[in-house]
């Protein structure tokens, strides 16, 4: 089993927490997982990147090759696009439909869906919105998470677990947000 992951958005969206929870599943299932440092402005409204690795064998490399990332999850679209020379010929994108304007010059976003929809595997969903709707407003990373689950190939008990191990310390009403937004994607990726 290897799975190459890029997790991409924009500072303040939950990229990191998506990777804790997805390595600390990977963890209990003994799997081995590297994670290259995050790239970009993690604060608040900068481009973040970061690869995470994931194998039944010792991974040597943080580093995910062009062309070789078996999933990109992105929390905005235009990012997604941005690692798209990243991913496999049969490697699956997961992004949000709803565009985090933060640049002056954003690209139009009828060119982005279309660009996105050329793609053979992909899964849009505005997660903001379906956060709002059944009220976890800040659980959009978690829906995500949750879409993205058969693509990554990890058990969906074991992302429940993970949540459980890494919102714990924040309470069972955070904990139980997350749980619900994971369940959520999952639903959403039918």
């Amino acid at each position: 089993m290897k799975t190459d992951i890029i997790l991409c958005g924009v500072g303040g969206q939950g990229i990191l927490s998506i990777a804790t929870i997805i390595g600390e599943a990977a963890m209990k299932e003994n799997l081995f997982i590297k994670q290259a440092e995050v790239h970009g402005m993690s604060q608040r409204g900068g481009d973040v990147q970061s690869n995470l690795r994931i194998s039944s064998e010792p991974i040597n490399s943080d580093l995910i090759a062009l062309g070789s990332a078996d999933v990109i999850i992105s929390m905005e679209p235009m990012e997604a696009l941005r690692y798209l020379p990243y991913l496999s010929k049969q490697g699956w994108i997961i992004t949000s439909s709803a565009p985090y304007v933060n640049i002056p010059n954003y690209p139009d976003m009828q060119k982005i869906m279309d660009d996105l929809k050329a793609v053979d595997n992909v899964i849009l969903l505005d997660i903001e919105k379906a956060a709002k709707d059944n009220g976890v407003p800040r659980s959009a990373n978690v829906i995500l998470l949750g879409a993205a689950q058969k693509a990554l190939g990890i058990e969906y008990e074991k992302l429940e677990d993970a949540i459980r191990r890494v919102f714990g310390r924040k309470g069972e009403a955070v904990v139980e947000a997350n749980i619900k937004a994971l369940a959520i994607g999952k639903e959403a990726q039918r």
